[in-house]
């Protein structure tokens, strides 16, 4: 599995968050796909940064799963016979047994199964990790395994809770998320200073300046450090 663009620009652009967070990612999902091989894809949810990381299966191991109907026969090599267009949905796929396995691969094109696990350092939710499938029952039996990979909670495991892979359009968020940050940090930092206050109370300040004014608190910081800068430029 591969980084999606937006995880490798946050990682590369905001990071360190850890040492070789992409790597460490690619690993424990290599790791995933020993026990289930047709996982196409996971999310890995941080508390403490408020973003999400997202790898997904490559062209190459998705063609490897689309290449299956080639083994039984399916719907592109039936219409091939057949001289005809033939349309199939996920539920008549796999209710077809001569094609069921060919049902359970396409299924990488719209997740059939997802596994949620939280991560806890000591008796804290510290993020989450969100796993996706090709097929209904793909990580039946494998809780366990799984949450050792990631040091995650097995028993508060929650199956198919996640079937549209929203978290990888979370992911799609981290650089802008992350620039927030760096921009409400560097407000709390200015606040600190003009006003002779310390980080609580420029926390309260602009945070009560945000709702006062029916904001958010990264449009504040954005509006005060272009403020701040064009007072330098004069």
């Amino acid at each position: 599995m591969e980084p999606i663009p937006e995880t490798t620009e946050a990682v590369n652009e905001f990071g360190p968050f850890e040492v070789n967070l992409l790597e460490n990612l690619q690993g424990r999902a290599r790791q995933v796909q020993e026990l289930v091989p047709d996982c196409v894809g996971l999310s890995v949810a941080s508390r403490a940064h408020g973003v999400t990381f997202t790898v997904v299966a490559t062209d190459q191991e998705i063609a490897a799963l689309d290449g299956i109907q080639y083994i039984q026969g399916g719907p592109c090599v039936e219409s091939v016979r057949a001289e005809r267009v033939l349309e199939y949905s996920d539920a008549e796929l796999l209710g077809e047994s001569t094609w069921q396995l060919f049902g359970q691969a396409t299924s990488a094109a719209g997740v059939t199964s997802t596994l949620t696990l939280p991560i806890l350092v000591g008796e804290h939710v510290v993020g989450s990790v969100n796993l996706y499938a090709a097929s209904p029952h793909a990580f039946t039996g494998h809780h366990e395994a799984i949450a050792k990979i990631f040091h995650a909670w097995a028993p508060g495991a929650v199956a198919n809770a996640d079937l549209s892979f929203s978290t990888r359009g979370i992911a799609e968020q981290a650089p802008q998320l992350l620039q927030q940050d760096v921009h409400i940090q560097v407000a709390l930092g200015t606040l600190m200073s003009s006003q002779e206050i310390n980080l609580a109370a420029a926390q309260e300040l602009l945070s009560d300046a945000a709702r006062r004014g029916g904001t958010t608190e990264a449009v504040l910081a954005e509006a005060l450090i272009a403020g701040v800068a064009h007072e330098f430029e004069e």
